[in-house]
């Protein structure tokens, strides 16, 4: 019923909406003699707030075409390399000619993106991307809107999920290294771990986990203490929704990624509401820098996508609730995850001291689950002074984060090689 009613808010909206872009386009148009009065602005200001605030935010585009690498622009294309009915593997293929005036290798090491499903698209990784398309042939997991999966390509739950960390890790060949960014940290160690036992030819070189909740217990920040504090069923009564009509997953059950955008914003609401207002005085005084960086950010933030029922709520359960995985209790497919088979494969986890997502603690969690990994081929950091965003987007990512995950990637490719 939620599902419907919003989408119905939605609609009921448009001609308000027309509305306010009719009288953004009178008020902003400079053939207009009053546009530059204070009350002209005021009300072309109104009037794209309005319009904005209420529009529907699609899935972004990457809109990453080249990367400036020594000096040199090497064009990047997007090539889906593996998909299925969840899930796009995408590769960011650099143009071998432009790396080899750029005085680099053609092949550098491989790094799979595992992106987190949990409310938006992969492209918020988008600076993230940008940056280790520098040094590295990058992967990346798109995830795919659940409302836009019909019913009868059946269910995805947290098990699909490992499965298709493992598969993509197939599609990518021998040796890549992988990258689990906040929420896929569980699932990512779960099959590194599988693989290691299994041998595989194709399992990571080194892991790397960002902000990721391997151990929930630990630190817990407002999002642990609210899926402690309320039973199992309540997520499953009060954030589970059916998919309306037209969309093509209509009558599959959803976590909406309109619901998760609103605990979100409601975590931060004051921020978001002052952002706004400069927004607001930056239509006013004709500001086009601050209205640029204001609607970059918030065409990428206010994008979100639907999870399935069972993904979603395993997830509660299995790593937030039941804390499977650092018990040594989490099993896939009716074997046992082993985090202690993996005995090749580097660990570097990355945490945030500010970070109100995922508390200090929870991600190097992994190096004790991990016991069998070299000291040489395992990295632990807490970047001072950074929130859980900050991590793999923006400067203190670029200038202090990457340089060292770098490194430890090549340190780790290097131990492969002379293996």
């Amino acid at each position: 019923m939620l599902y419907a009613l919003h989408e119905y808010a939605y609609y009921t909206a448009a001609p308000l909406r027309l509305a306010a872009q009719m009288a953004r386009d009178f008020w902003g148009n400079p053939a207009n003699p009053a546009a530059e009065t204070a009350m002209g602005r005021t009300l072309y200001a109104s009037a794209e707030l309005f319009a904005n605030l209420t529009r529907r935010h699609g899935k972004p585009a990457w809109g990453i075409d080249k990367v400036e690498i020594e000096g040199v622009d090497v064009r990047v294309r997007e090539v889906t390399v593996w998909s299925s009915p969840w899930c796009r593997l995408t590769h960011f293929a650099r143009d071998r000619g432009d790396l080899r005036r750029a005085g680099r290798k053609t092949f550098e090491p491989a790094v799979l993106i595992v992106a987190p499903l949990s409310g938006h698209y992969a492209t918020l990784l988008r600076g993230t991307v940008r940056q280790f398309l520098k040094d590295h042939e990058v992967y990346v997991t798109d995830w795919t809107n659940a409302k836009q999966v019909p019913v009868l390509e059946g269910r995805f739950d947290f098990h699909d999920y490992i499965d298709h960390v493992r598969q993509m890790l197939g599609a990518i060949g021998s040796r890549a290294h992988v990258l689990g960014v906040c929420q896929p940290g569980p699932a990512v160690l779960a099959a590194a771990s599988l693989m290691a036992e299994d041998n595989d030819p194709a399992r990571p070189a080194s892991m790397t986990f960002m902000g990721s909740p391997i151990d929930a217990r630990l630190a817990p920040t407002v999002v642990n203490k609210l899926a402690e504090e309320k039973p199992f069923t309540w997520f499953k009564s009060n954030m589970i929704h059916t998919v309306p009509p037209p969309y093509p997953g209509a009558g599959r059950r959803v976590f909406p990624g309109f619901v998760q955008l609103a605990g979100f914003m409601t975590m931060n609401e004051e921020r978001h509401r002052d952002a706004h207002w400069e927004y607001f005085a930056d239509l006013v005084k004709g500001d086009g820098d601050g209205q640029a960086k204001h609607l970059e950010f918030y065409d990428e933030y206010l994008s979100v996508l639907d999870l399935t029922e069972e993904f979603y709520l395993q997830t509660i359960d299995i790593v937030f609730q039941d804390y499977l995985l650092p018990k040594g209790q989490l099993t896939h497919r009716d074997r046992k995850v082993r985090p202690e088979a993996i005995g090749d494969i580097g660990l570097m986890t990355i945490e945030g001291e500010d970070d109100d997502i995922s508390g200090v603690g929870q991600t190097q969690a992994a190096h004790g689950l991990c016991p069998n990994v070299p000291e040489g081929r395992r990295e632990l950091l807490v970047q001072p002074d950074v929130g859980h965003y900050g991590i793999f987007n923006g400067r203190r990512f670029r200038e202090e984060i990457y340089p060292k995950v770098r490194d430890f990637i090549a340190r780790n490719d290097e131990a492969v090689l002379s293996a």
